[in-house]
């Protein structure tokens, strides 16, 4: 493009120079709407997407066309053009014209192509080139008349040093310099900080722009990129850290420069304000000379701009390469190294087949063409040479087309969205090198119904990483509770009406009477933040039920047989049992759960130990009766002392161990007991009212121990001995190897006293019983012997953690006075 048209003044150029958030991009694009036309090349794709919807915004899709090697959008007649530097169509001529990122002139890889662009093109009324202020020297030389126009930061930058990826402050952008590392260091501030957008220049448009909203509407606070976003992408960024300093740049692994470092950290801060730049992970503090030059955006100037000849001689192959050796003859510019393109024409001119077929000027210029090839895919070499050489075999080929049977098995291939993250990126690629050739229409037949085809497959594969993307660094629970503990006032949190306890829009748990079941988090981080949002969501709803509770009806409450109080059916507390059991006529309750102010929980757990309390006089009324008529010394002598045996064991003890006792009671003694509910059997001595469901459920709630089925058969003993109080809140009795309902063993006693003595095998089938097991529990209940008194008439201390050894002075009998025998009379002779 002309820098001067007939009749018309000289173009007038300028250098808009300074480093980043001078607004130098906004400022090019509000030059270029102030003209009829204009043209702008950006360094990177997704720069150029960004800068072509926001024209579409202000002027409409009919006046914009965006032009990059993969995508081309040009509406009839567009004023506008937004392109990649490369793609940029320099033969139309537009009265504005700019260059962004101009100091590229000096990258190994693309910098001919800016240098190109610094040193012919031009707009019809005004160029404008937007760049680091490292380049005023060598554009001064190079373009002698550009006006230089420097702008400030509108905002200070300042280093905040090194800080651990777990404490970098929120609004952070990581920057590694790897795929690999980018996705590690992602999944650790997921587990760590609860999410994070990734933004790579590998990613498409619509996948970067799909994570930038993320980032930008706030729903994760960081985002981990590569050093794509150094070139003019625009996000609320507070802080830069940096995750390393060293980067592979095509050729070699190396240091990251102080122009670079400082185009990096530059992204933090937008508009007036202020932005921090640090390192973190295993990045090495930067040096104070290092941080000097990036603060104040001191660097070294831009020494030569990288050049290659742009007026290739197609007439011969070895022309060809020797105008691609060509110096550039002028100081200030620099032959640029081999680069990709030219390295692939190296390679396949030593192919017999393409050099044969390379004697034309047409087919020399075509073989060029496909040896220009991006590789997307970044794949060997040799791979990439096989795709060039397939390219310029179709290209020279009889149709002199890239037809449907080449294109058609290379997009089926691709065509899937199946797949992790990986698989997904690499069918991008693909996709991308697709798209770049579809929109060649010298080379491809039915050029438009390709490119509308590979757009379509790269905008669905893009929202399907998106979502992988996200699915994979992003909890949007963890997120959503963080936000809310930053923005008290808005929160929305509530308990439904089934109890499902929901912030934000997410669950987070389940309230249940007055204890809150909080759901388990994926990492430490979430649990600190579901404990926090549970917290100022349910502690209101936890009060209320609190005070509720405190003032319910006996009705409301229950109790099961493995200690669980049920308050209006939901699980509420818990018995403090025991092993040798708790006193039911005292007892003690844990409530559940820990929310709630404590003069209030307080409050509720001695509301519910009084219901139990006055429960155990209803439930175990006869052993209540008995324990108050002990207390009050209502009974006296041998019948206390059996009373306090009924006590001590729950309601049910072996008459072997008071068979003294009870064969020195009198016939009151013996009427007594009857009246106090007692009955002595042939094995046993019991309370036959505690023995009923309600009775049995109630004193099982106070035993610690596993729960022993209720059945009339015969229950293998454990191999450790039951407590006395477990064994009669169950009715059972310990015969040897096995445990028997007390009825079950005074039933056997009767069939056994109406047989003479012996199980007749009707009993046996009545009992339920074999053979076997009856005379084994026969055995054990003749010689198994209770603890016995260590003398006569004295009974025994009671188990010192029994709940009623309070009551063991009450039942010391005095020795039994010897019975007199008369003398016997000499009989008369």
């Amino acid at each position: 493009m002309s820098d001067r048209s007939a009749g018309l003044a000289p173009s007038r150029v300028t250098a808009v120079l300074g480093p980043t958030n001078t607004g130098k991009t906004h400022l090019a694009v509000e030059r270029m709407l102030g003209h009829a036309s204009g043209m702008i090349g950006l360094p990177l794709r997704l720069l150029a997407r960004e800068i072509y919807e926001r024209i579409v915004r202000q002027r409409g899709a009919s006046a914009v066309a965006l032009i990059t090697g993969e995508e081309k959008i040009v509406p009839p007649r567009p004023h506008y053009f937004v392109c990649t530097v490369e793609a940029m169509p320099l033969e139309r001529s537009v009265e504005f014209l700019a260059i962004d990122e101009i100091q590229l002139v000096a990258d190994p890889e693309r910098g001919h192509v800016f240098t190109q662009r610094l040193l012919h093109a031009r707009g019809r009324f005004e160029t404008m080139f937007l760049g680091a202020g490292t380049m005023e020297p060598l554009i001064r030389r190079l373009v002698p008349d550009v006006e230089i126009v420097t702008r400030d930061r509108l905002s200070t930058l300042s280093y905040a040093g090194s800080k651990k990826l777990t404490r970098l402050p929120r609004r952070s952008a990581i920057v590694a310099f790897s795929t690999d590392r980018v996705y590690a260091i992602a999944e650790l501030i997921r587990r760590q900080r609860g999410g994070a957008a990734v933004v790579m220049g590998s990613l498409s448009p619509r996948t970067r722009n799909a994570q930038v909203a993320l980032y930008q509407s706030g729903e994760v606070d960081f985002l981990v990129a590569t050093d794509a976003i150094g070139m003019g992408l625009n996000m609320d960024v507070d802080h830069v850290a940096f995750a390393g300093l060293r980067k592979f740049d095509g050729r070699r692994t190396r240091w990251l420069h102080a122009h670079e470092i400082g185009q990096i950290a530059g992204r933090a801060g937008r508009h007036l304000r202020d932005g921090t730049f640090g390192v973190t992970a295993e990045a090495e503090d930067l040096d104070p000379d290092l941080v000097e030059q990036v603060v104040e955006h001191r660097f070294d100037p831009v020494e030569a701009a990288e050049w290659r000849n742009a007026r290739l001689d197609f007439d011969t192959l070895p022309d060809l390469l020797r105008s691609l050796t060509v110096t550039p003859g002028r100081s200030g510019l620099s032959l640029t190294a081999e680069a990709l393109d030219e390295t692939l024409l190296r390679r396949l001119i030593k192919d017999e087949e393409i050099a044969r077929i390379g004697r034309s000027r047409g087919a020399i210029m075509r073989l060029w063409e496909a040896c220009q090839l991006p590789d997307f895919q970044k794949t060997t070499l040799d791979e990439h040479a096989r795709l060039a050489k397939d390219v310029f075999h179709a290209l020279t080929g009889k149709r002199g087309r890239l037809n449907d049977d080449w294109m058609a098995p290379r997009f089926a291939f691709v065509d899937r969205d199946d797949g992790q993250i990986d698989q997904l990126s690499a069918r991008l690629s693909a996709v991308r090198t697709l798209s770049y050739i579809a929109n060649r229409p010298d080379w491809v037949h039915d050029a438009q119904g390709w490119r509308d085809r590979t757009r379509a497959l790269e905008d669905r594969l893009s929202d399907v990483l998106h979502e992988r993307l996200t699915a994979r660094f992003v909890d949007r629970r963890t997120t959503a509770l963080m936000r809310t503990l930053n923005v008290r006032d808005d929160t929305f949190a509530g308990v439904a009406d089934d109890g499902e306890v929901t912030v934000e829009g997410q669950v987070v748990g389940q309230l249940e009477g007055v204890r809150f079941q909080m759901e388990k988090g994926s990492s430490a981080l979430e649990d600190r933040t579901l404990r926090q949002a549970a917290v100022r969501a349910v502690t209101p709803e936890i009060n209320r039920r609190l005070g509720r509770l405190a003032s319910e009806p006996d009705e409301a409450f229950s109790v099961t047989p493995d200690g669980s109080v049920l308050w209006r059916g939901v699980l509420t507390a818990q018995v403090m049992a025991t092993p040798q059991g708790a006193d039911p006529f005292s007892p003690s309750v844990r409530l559940l759960g820990d929310l709630g102010p404590t003069p209030a929980r307080e409050r509720a757990q001695r509301r519910i130990e009084a219901w139990l309390a006055s429960e155990a006089g209803r439930a175990l009324r006869d052993l209540r009766r008995l324990r108050q008529a002990v207390e009050t010394g209502a009974l006296k002598g041998l019948p206390r002392g059996v009373a306090f045996r009924l006590i001590e064991a729950g309601g049910l003890i072996d008459r072997r161990e008071v068979e003294r006792d009870l064969a020195a009671l009198s016939q009151v003694e013996r009427r007594t007991l009857r009246s106090f509910a007692i009955r002595v059997g042939v094995h046993s001595i019991w309370l036959p009212g505690l023995q009923k469901p309600r009775a049995r459920h109630f004193a099982q709630a106070f035993v610690a121990a596993p729960l022993i089925p209720a059945t009339p058969d015969l229950i293998p003993a454990p191999v450790e001995t039951p407590s006395p109080r477990l064994l009669s809140a169950h009715g059972l009795r310990l015969a040897g190897r096995w445990l028997a309902q007390v009825e079950t063993l005074e039933k056997m006693a009767e069939l056994r006293a109406a047989n003479h003595g012996r199980l007749s095998d009707e009993a046996l089938t009545e009992l339920g019983w074999n053979a076997a097991q009856a005379k084994q529990v026969i055995a054990a209940l003749k010689t198994e012997r209770a603890r016995q008194p260590d003398k006569p008439g004295v009974q025994p201390r009671p188990v010192k953690d029994s709940p009623f050894a309070a009551l063991a002075a009450l039942t010391e009998t005095p020795p039994a006075r010897p019975r007199r025998r008369r003398p016997r009379r000499k009989a008369k002779a």
